[in-house]
């Protein structure tokens, strides 16, 4: 998959555009039922973007994740970033990259937050702990941060309000900052519902300095032990992670008309995840949060309403 050519083009027959947005689109329908559904909400041109960012950042995430992840090196991770230089060169390399070459024709995309994502699989390499919530912040920026820097670039900007004289000689507020809130507070979301699976591959991402706030022991963690030291620790870290929904919902407002209702539903069906892990006594070693898909379709119309309104 990381043979990169000596020159640019391949003599390869790739899949045509078309082709390739509805691979992309597959593979976030399989792999994020959640986001794919927030992304149906979206006008036809920026979902197929988002399918196309989301399938390379799911192909990333398998370097280090996947099946194959046991042989990934830091030499592989090199060879993919010449692969995404490509890609931004204009020249796909397989057949997902399509799509994403004709999203960077259509839209503004910075490579950086995707370098930066390349950036945070090295972490996964060599890390299997945090010490403090610093170190695991800036992972999270780097994993989950970017897609929010990604997207936001896909969404676009409100401009219908800016009519009037004296706004246009005031730059555009772009909502950076919120963006990157929404990726980590869905990183840490993730990170919540995922402690069983993570445990049981040797990798604690709640920082040990929380762990040791709430005198709770690797060892505990390893053997999956839920009392009340482990209870309240993961209430301090569920209200962390909804300070950062909280941070992102400032920006929605700041978003294309049209981007406002799917980013909304986005933020509360992933949200919701921490709602079933307290109803689940917040026993996440043994059960998988889940939201059931009637939850899911009833959020819609109330985040609808936000976008409406907030």
């Amino acid at each position: 998959m990381l043979q990169l050519p000596d020159s640019p083009p391949r003599m390869k027959t790739l899949v045509s555009v078309d082709e390739s947005y509805q691979l992309c689109r597959h593979l976030t329908a399989k792999y994020a039922k959640t986001f794919y559904l927030g992304t149906l909400l979206m006008s036809p041109a920026k979902r197929q973007a988002i399918w196309a960012i989301y399938a390379w950042c799911r192909r990333t995430d398998e370097l280090v994740d996947g099946p194959a992840s046991a042989i990934t090196t830091p030499e592989t991770l090199d060879l993919w970033e010449q692969h995404l230089e490509a890609i931004f060169a204009g020249h796909p390399q397989e057949n997902y990259d399509v799509a994403l070459v004709d999203a960077l024709q259509r839209f503004n995309l910075d490579i950086q937050p995707f370098r930066d994502m390349i950036a945070g699989q090295r972490m996964d390499l060599y890390r299997s702990r945090y010490e403090t919530f610093d170190e695991l912040y800036l992972y999270c920026y780097r994993v989950a941060g970017t897609v929010g820097l990604m997207s936001t670039s896909v969404m676009e900007v409100d401009t219908t309000s800016r009519t009037a004289p004296w706004y246009q000689k005031q730059p555009l507020y772009m909502p950076t900052e919120e963006a990157i809130a929404l990726g980590i507070a869905n990183q840490l979301t993730n990170i919540l519902r995922d402690v069983g699976e993570d445990a049981r591959r040797g990798r604690i991402y709640i920082p040990l300095e929380d762990l040791a706030r709430f005198d709770y022991t690797e060892q505990d963690f390893n053997k999956g032990v839920v009392d009340e030291r482990w209870r309240a620790l993961m209430r301090f870290q569920i209200d962390r992670a909804r300070q950062f929904y909280i941070k992102a919902e400032k920006g929605i407002t700041y978003l294309a008309p049209d981007a406002r209702w799917p980013v909304w539903a986005a933020s509360m069906l992933y949200g919701q995840i921490l709602d079933v892990i307290e109803r689940n006594n917040y026993d996440v070693f043994s059960q998988r949060a889940y939201v059931p898909q009637w939850k899911k379709l009833r959020t819609l119309p109330l985040a609808w309403m936000r976008s409406q309104v907030l």
